[in-house]
C-alpha cells in the first residue's frame, strides 16, 4: 500500500526504458526495482523538461521507447542528497546509490505515475 504522509514532498521525474517500466509496474507503481550490477547510482531528476530530454534522446534511441514518470518523495528525506548539477543549471539530479534504493522507495509518498511516452 502506498506510503501516505503529512510530511512536505518533493516532486521528481524518471526517465526510463521499457524494462525498467514494467518493472515499476509488477511493483504496482509504488517502488524502484534493484539496480542492476552496472547501475551503481539510481538517478530521479528534478525537471519535468530534463526528464522528458533524456527519455526522447536516450531511452527512445537505446531502448526503442521512452517514458517519464513522476513521484513524490518525504522532502526531508531528500535532504541527505545534494542535488547534482549534470550540465546546464536546469539539469538537476540527485544520485541514490543502489544499496540505500530501497530505504529510498519506503519514503515514495503515493504512486508511481506515469505521464509522458515516446515510441
Amino acid at each position: 500500500m502506498p506510503v501516505t504522509s503529512q510530511k512536505p514532498t518533493t516532486t521528481l521525474w524518471r526517465p526510463t526504458g521499457p524494462k525498467e517500466l514494467e518493472l515499476v509496474r509488477e511493483l504496482n507503481w509504488q517502488a524502484w526495482p534493484p539496480r542492476l550490477p552496472e547501475q551503481p547510482i539510481f538517478y530521479p531528476v528534478l525537471n519535468e523538461d530534463y526528464a522528458i530530454k533524456i527519455a526522447k534522446d536516450w531511452n527512445v534511441q537505446y531502448d526503442g521507447a521512452g517514458f517519464v514518470t513522476r513521484f513524490e518523495v518525504e522532502s526531508e528525506f531528500l535532504s541527505r542528497y545534494p542535488v547534482q548539477q549534470a550540465g546546464g543549471q536546469t539539469i538537476l539530479e540527485l544520485w541514490v546509490p543502489a544499496e540505500e534504493l530501497d530505504e529510498f522507495n519506503a519514503h515514495i509518498v503515493g504512486k508511481i505515475q506515469l505521464v509522458h511516452e515516446f515510441p
